[in-house]
């Protein structure tokens, strides 16, 4: 990417948004507003995406369509509700670069996570081990720590910690691969982020995969925050599995219905262990009631249950949104400047008082900065409450980071220039406090 030509005018930052080709997008969004009713600057996507118009729709013509048919809304109408997650099937596999029959919509992240061990952690002789990230979001931490246990397996024996080095908050590759050369045979499973929540640090997945599969060991993304936020070829990269959440980056709404990706190399083969249900099985034969499971060839097979209607309504309203836009090839585009801005910012009008922990390579991250308070005495979760009374949303996350996320979707230049106008102003004032 060309470095763009950098300017901290309000004018500058308002020219990028005239010349901006996705700034009509931030009007299919609803926008919270601030008590003094001009629109919050919202820098939160990476923890829940803002409503897209097209998914209340979505969801109040399925609320219509219950209430007009009842029970044969499930086969009428546009969008009937047993096949209702197919509708959204090529938009998840075009988001995660995947063939349609290697994804699916269902259940939830971490449900999906254990779902997904149940077929690809499966401890056998001296291969017993699964190798994680040490700051994994604690949800993973704990289905890994659990899986191990279900196994029979010591936690303290089997759970290998991909942890950074002394004073670095990056992880570092070359002690990732000295972890799968040393004990490649007796690693089952390698379970990583795309993205790491805390730092923002986009992680390489396919040369992991690659590293791993020469070691004879499966491997597995949680893409919760990569997802909608920078491009994949889970495909391509021989990725094992991958489970993702869509209240992020994919704007589909708290706890919505999560997506699942299993390689094709594996979907078809009937003999791969799973744990089964009713909506796994064949569908020709689904409705025979038989108590023989025939699992489906795709990553349909791991389904258990009929999915939520309603949570998948908004996914599909949120999919035709980020269609609308062009897909994730043009929000990757945009993000990367709006990205490259907001820093360029931080670092002219704040210098070394804010520290941005966030890898600087643009290929190395995703459109979250993750900021660390630089000054002696000066509280960085007291700065993240002075921001939000100032009408600026971001995320704090223990124990010293305030994460910002500007969306490519709906975030503008100008509330990058209004968010660092704003931390200045926040910032002197705690600082005087301290004096």
């Amino acid at each position: 990417m060309t470095t763009m030509t950098f300017d901290t005018s309000l004018e500058y930052a308002q020219q990028l948004d005239a010349n901006d080709p996705l700034a009509p997008m931030r009007e299919h969004f609803s926008i919270p507003k601030q008590a003094n009713g001009e629109d919050e600057y919202y820098f939160t996507g990476n923890s829940l995406g803002l409503q897209p118009k097209l998914a209340r729709e979505a969801v109040l013509e399925l609320l219509d369509a219950w209430q007009q048919r009842g029970v044969k809304g499930h086969f009428e109408g546009d969008y009937p509700w047993m096949p209702y997650h197919e509708f959204v099937t090529e938009h998840a596999a075009e988001l995660v670069g995947a063939k349609a029959e290697e994804v699916v919509m269902m259940n939830s992240l971490t449900a999906n996570l254990h779902l997904m061990m149940v077929s690809f952690y499966q401890p056998s002789g001296k291969r017993t081990k699964i190798l994680i990230e040490d700051h994994a979001f604690p949800s993973d931490h704990y289905a890994v720590e659990s899986q191990l246990k279900h196994h029979k397996q010591s936690v303290q024996e089997n759970l290998l910690l991909w942890t950074p080095r002394e004073g670095e908050e990056l992880l570092n590759y070359d002690d990732l691969f000295e972890m799968i050369d040393q004990h490649g045979d007796e690693i089952a499973l390698i379970l990583l982020p795309g993205v790491q929540y805390y730092t923002g640090q986009v992680l390489d997945m396919q040369r992991i995969t690659e590293k791993a599969h020469a070691k004879g060991i499966n491997v597995g993304f949680d893409l919760a925050h990569a997802v909608g936020n920078i491009e994949l070829a889970l495909h391509d990269w021989q990725v094992d599995f991958a489970c993702w959440c869509s209240y992020k980056y994919l704007n589909s709404g708290a706890g919505s219905v999560a997506g699942c990706f299993v390689h094709q190399k594996h979907t078809q083969n009937p003999e791969l262990n799973r744990f089964a249900g009713w909506w796994g099985h064949d569908k020709s034969t689904r409705f025979k009631m038989e108590n023989t499971f025939k699992p489906i060839p795709t990553a349909e097979g791991w389904q258990l249950s009929n999915p939520p209607v309603l949570s998948l309504a908004a996914v599909r309203g949120s999919y035709e949104t980020i269609s609308l836009a062009g897909g994730i090839g043009e929000l990757r585009k945009k993000s990367l400047l709006l990205t490259e801005y907001l820093l360029g910012l931080i670092k002219a009008e704040l210098g070394d008082r804010i520290r941005v922990i966030t890898p600087d390579d643009p290929a190395q991250r995703g459109c979250q900065l993750s900021l660390m308070v630089n000054e002696p005495g000066l509280n960085g979760k007291a700065l993240y409450s002075d921001l939000e009374s100032q009408g600026i949303t971001t995320d704090w996350r223990e124990p010293n980071v305030i994460r910002v996320a500007p969306v490519p979707l709906y975030n503008q230049f100008q509330d990058a220039y209004h968010f660092v106008r704003i931390l200045k102003a926040c910032l002197n004032k705690e600082a005087n406090h301290v004096r």
